[in-house]
C-alpha cells in the first residue's frame, strides 16, 4: 500500500497474500435490499472474492462500519440490476465501483481489478436476464 498526497489510499492487491482474504461466508449480506435473494447472493459472493474491497473492510479503511459499507455496495448493485430498464454497461458498474471504493473507504485501487470485478458483475447481470440460474 502507498500513500497517496491526497489523502487517499492507493493500492495494488496483486501482491497480496491470499491469507488476508476474507472468507465468502462471512460475506452475509442483509435480506433487506431490492432483487432476488440469488442475485444478491451471487453478487455479495463476487465481492467477497475482490482483494480490494476485502482489504479495505478488514482494514476498517471505511471506519467501524466498513463491513456494513459492503453489505450496502451489494445491495445496491442487485437493486440496481433488477430494478434498471435501460441497458446496463460496464463501464457504468466500473464507475460504481470505483466511486464506491474512494467514497466509502478513500481507496483508490489501481490494480485492474475494478475491471475484473465489473466484468463478472456483468456476467451475473447477463444471466440473471436470461432468467439462468444465478450462479456463485
Amino acid at each position: 500500500m502507498e500513500s497517496m498526497n491526497d489523502g487517499r489510499r492507493g493500492i495494488d492487491t496483486t501482491s497480496v497474500a491470499a491469507s488476508t482474504l476474507q472468507k465468502p461466508e462471512a460475506f452475509d449480506v442483509c435480506s433487506d435490499g431490492g432483487g432476488s435473494p440469488h442475485l444478491r447472493d451471487s453478487v455479495a459472493s463476487i465481492l467477497s472474492r475482490w482483494n480490494g474491497l476485502q482489504m479495505a473492510v478488514q482494514n476498517q479503511w471505511g471506519g467501524h462500519d466498513s463491513l456494513n459499507k459492503s453489505h450496502q455496495l451489494a445491495d445496491d448493485i442487485s437493486s440496481w440490476f433488477s430494478q434498471s430498464k435501460a441497458p446496463l454497461y460496464v463501464e457504468d458498474v466500473e464507475n460504481l465501483l470505483h466511486e464506491n471504493m474512494l467514497l466509502s473507504f478513500n481507496t483508490d485501487i489501481e490494480d485492474g481489478s475494478v475491471e475484473e470485478v465489473a466484468e463478472q458483475l456483468m456476467d451475473l447481470h447477463e444471466e440473471y436476464l436470461h432468467g439462468s440460474q444465478v450462479t456463485m
